[in-house]
Formats: C-alpha cells, structure tokens, sequence
C-alpha cells in the first residue's frame, strides 16, 4: 500500500533584507535652538546652521541609546552641524567617525532661510499656505526648486547603498530630506505627505538597487520613555 507524498508547506517567514540590499536608518537630528531674528544664526553655503538645544541633545542622547545596539556600520552627517551633534553620541559609542555627505543637507529656502521660515509660518504668511496647497518648496522666493532637491537625494542615498553592501548605516539628515525620501520611496501622489518627522526621530529604509522599500517612518518610542 502506498503512502501519500507529503504536501509541501509555504511558511509566512519574517522579512529580511535582499543579498546586497543596504538598509538605511534615517535620523532626524535632535531639536535646534529657538530663532531669534535680532541674532541670526551662522551661515553654511547660505543655510542657516543653529546648534542643538539642550532639549535636542537629550533626543541625541536617546537616540545613541536606541541605536547602539543595531549592528550599523558606518554614520552619515550633513554640511550643518545640528546631525553632527545628534550623531555624536552613537558614533562615541560605537568608535566610528561620520562621514559628511553635503547632498544630503537641507532643502534651502531661499530667501526665506535663517528663521524667516519658521517666522512666516507661525504667522499664517500667504507663500507658506501656498507652500502647502502646491506642495512645492520652490513657491518660496529663490529657494531650491523641488527637483534639484529630488535629485541630489536620491543621488546620495544611491552613493551611500552602492557602498555598503549587506550593512546597516545611520544616516542624520533633516525633515525635508527625510519626507522627500519617503515620498520618492512611496510614490506618494502628496509630496509633502511624510514631512512629519519628529526631532530625533528614526525612519527605516532598505535600498537595493532602484528599489526603495520603506520598513518603518519616525519612530519615536525612545523619546518617550526615560533613558536607563
């Protein structure tokens, strides 16, 4: 009497990266110091450069203890020393030296740069309502047009995944940068859908080749429990 074959089983198995895919913690960089206009901060390349507050060093803190453990192997910072101090206290942790990656810098807002985009927008300024309804950062007076921007992004991130093979890198960027990531990344139809990234944030990203496929966006569990 014959038996029967054993039916073959498909399991569901938890994701895991593709070979050579490159997997991508996007951190926002910790809370800035508040705007003054009577004293402007310094400049970079045209773009306003505050330190951390001391809150944002706190969310540093928080987020070198949230990552230190993630087998990452190398740390990108941009051209503004806000990602700089963010990432300083991982990178202490795990002896590694950031690389600067200036493509990665901030959307540069033209005219309206070193606090007059946080000015016009608590004050309801009509560019930043149309800002939004065209969601378009080029609507702002000289500012960089969107697809420059889009351009350079991708670009870097393509740059830091083609040298990274099977690894986990952190990168501390900005809120533009990272909600244009995630808009490329999800084809979003709102451009601006994903600019709600929280200071301190961490976003997660695996890039292979072309393809860009979003693990997780502006997780913030480490900011809201104590450290320890």
């Amino acid at each position: 009497m014959s038996t029967p074959e054993q039916e073959v089983e498909y399991r569901q198995h938890r994701f895991s990266p593709p070979s050579g895919a490159t997997e991508i913690f996007l951190v926002r960089h910790g809370e800035s110091m508040p705007q003054r206009l009577s004293e402007p901060f310094d400049l970079v390349d045209g773009q306003a450069d505050p330190d951390l507050a001391p809150e944002g060093r706190d969310h540093a803190a928080r987020v070198g203890e949230r990552l230190a453990s993630e087998r990452i192997s190398a740390l990108y910072v941009t051209t503004l020393r806000r990602t700089a101090q963010t990432a300083a206290p991982l990178a202490e942790k795990l002896g590694l030296t950031p690389v600067v990656e200036p493509e990665l810098r901030e959307i540069h807002l033209g005219e309206w740069e070193n606090g007059l985009f946080r000015k016009h927008t608590a004050e309801g300024h009509p560019l930043a309502q149309k800002l939004w309804e065209e969601q378009r950062w080029d609507v702002l007076p000289g500012a960089e047009s969107d697809e420059a921007f889009g351009r350079r992004i991708r670009a870097a991130l393509t740059r830091i995944a083609a040298a990274h093979p099977d690894q986990r890198v952190a990168v501390f960027t900005h809120g533009g940068v990272i909600g244009e990531v995630f808009a490329q990344a999800s084809r979003a139809l709102e451009r601006f859908a994903f600019l709600g990234a929280d200071n301190g944030s961490i976003s997660h990203l695996v890039v292979h080749g072309d393809n860009w496929l979003i693990r997780g966006f502006n997780d913030r569990s480490h900011l809201a429990a104590p450290l320890g």
